[in-house]
C-alpha cells in the first residue's frame, strides 16, 4: 500500500501569532477586561471581571537600537518585570507585571538607566520616524537623528498628561514620508531637481526603470557626450527625489538646497472627527544636524500655542479646524504665503492620483 503523501508545509508570511509572547495574565484573561486607568503617568492600570490586575509600565526607547541596548532593556525586564515585554507603534518599550509592588522599583531602574517612562494619555508620545541614513535608500537626512534632538528638547512633554489630547509626531527622511499622518510632522523638502553625473548613468542606472520612477514623467534618455545618459525636465520636476533609488549617479541631496518643512493636522484616528490629512506650515528650515535647532524652536512654538489655546480633548487638527488657517498662523506667529495650505478643492485637477500619468 502507498503512503500518503506528506504535505508541504505553509509558509508563515503573515504576522506571527502573540499568544506565545503574552504576559500569562494577559493571556488568560484575553477579551475578558472590565476597565483600565492611569495611576500615573506612564503607567497603565487593567482590571479583568475575574478581578486580575495588570500594571504595563511604558518608557521611551529609540527605534533603532544597538544590542547593548536591547539586552539593558531585557536585563531590565527579567530583573524588576515578569520577564515579558512588547513595542508600542510608535517605538515604546511596554513591561507587564502583575504585581503592583513592582511597578516603582521598575521605574526607578528604567529612569535611573536612562530611559524616561511616559508617553501615555494627553502627553507628546515618542516620535515615529522612517529609516533615515541607516537603512534609507534615498535619504535626504537622518530621520532617527530629528528624532532624538526633539524629543531632548520635549522630555517633559513626554513624562508629564498636560496637553489638551495626545499629540503624535512623525518624521520622514524624504518627501515619499513613510512616517504617515501625524499631529506635527517634520519632512525633507528637496528644492532643486537632481545633478546629474552623466558618466556614470549609463554604468549604474537601468534608464527605462528610472523613466517609469518618475510621478510626473520629468525624465527622459538622452545621449550626452557621446553616452547614454538621461535629462530631466525642469519645469515638470517637483523635486521629489523618487529617482535617486534606481539611479544614484541622479543626486538630489545637497547641503544647502535640501531643507525641512513642517506639517500639522493630520491624524489616523475617526474619534470625535474624521481622519484628516496633514498640511504644510512652515518650508524651507535648515537640514542642520546634529541638533536642528531651527526644527525643535518651531515645534515647540506650535506645541506650546496648542497646549494653551485647544480646548479639553481637542486634537491639534480639530484646534486648527476651530480657530482656522488665519489664526493659526496669528497664534503661532508663523509666516504665512499662499503656497503652503491646500484644501483639497478640486484636487483631481492638481493632485496625479490616477494610475494614469496627465501632461
Amino acid at each position: 500500500m502507498a503512503q500518503a503523501q506528506q504535505m508541504r508545509k505553509p509558509k508563515e508570511t503573515g504576522v506571527p501569532d502573540n499568544k506565545q509572547y503574552m504576559h500569562p495574565t494577559l493571556l488568560k484573561n484575553y477579551g475578558n477586561w472590565k476597565y483600565h486607568d492611569r495611576p500615573r503617568p506612564g503607567v497603565l492600570h487593567h482590571v479583568s471581571h475575574t478581578g486580575d490586575e495588570v500594571w504595563t509600565v511604558r518608557a521611551g526607547t529609540q527605534r533603532q537600537m544597538d544590542v547593548g541596548t536591547i539586552r539593558k532593556l531585557c536585563d531590565i525586564g527579567d530583573q524588576y518585570a515578569d520577564g515579558h515585554v512588547r513595542f508600542t507603534i510608535r517605538s515604546n518599550i511596554e513591561y507587564m507585571v502583575a504585581d503592583q509592588k513592582k511597578v516603582a522599583p521598575l521605574i526607578e531602574a528604567l529612569e535611573s538607566s536612562g530611559f524616561p517612562v511616559g508617553g501615555t494619555g494627553n502627553s507628546v508620545s515618542m516620535i515615529s520616524h522612517t529609516q533615515g541614513w541607516l537603512h534609507c535608500d534615498i535619504p535626504g537626512t537622518d530621520a532617527s537623528g530629528v528624532v532624538k534632538a526633539l524629543m531632548d528638547e520635549l522630555h517633559y512633554e513626554f513624562r508629564h498628561e498636560e496637553m489638551p489630547n495626545r499629540v503624535h509626531m512623525s518624521t520622514s527622511c524624504c518627501e515619499i514620508n513613510c512616517g504617515g499622518q501625524a499631529d506635527i510632522a517634520i519632512i525633507v523638502q528637496h528644492t532643486k531637481p537632481p545633478k546629474i553625473n552623466h558618466d556614470l548613468v549609463a554604468n549604474v542606472c537601468e534608464r527605462p526603470s528610472v523613466v517609469a520612477r518618475c510621478p510626473v514623467a520629468a525624465i527622459r534618455p538622452a545621449l550626452v557626450n557621446g553616452k547614454p545618459s538621461l535629462e530631466i525636465d525642469e519645469k515638470k520636476c517637483m523635486c521629489c527625489g523618487a529617482c535617486y533609488p534606481p539611479c544614484p549617479p541622479m543626486q538630489i541631496n545637497d547641503p544647502e538646497n535640501s531643507k525641512l518643512a513642517i506639517w500639522v493636522g493630520g491624524k489616523n484616528s475617526n474619534a470625535r472627527a474624521k481622519p484628516t490629512f496633514m498640511k504644510m506650515v512652515v518650508s524651507g528650515l535648515p537640514n542642520n544636524p546634529p541638533r536642528w535647532p531651527e526644527v525643535a524652536a518651531v515645534v515647540k512654538t506650535i506645541l506650546h500655542v496648542y497646549k494653551d489655546d485647544a480646548r479639553p480633548w481637542e486634537r491639534l487638527s480639530d484646534w486648527v479646524e476651530r480657530i482656522g488657517w488665519p489664526r493659526f498662523f496669528e497664534k503661532t506667529g508663523l509666516t504665512f504665503t499662499k503656497y503652503l495650505i491646500d484644501d483639497w478643492r478640486g484636487a483631481r485637477a492638481n493632485l496625479n492620483a490616477s494610475t494614469h500619468i496627465r501632461f
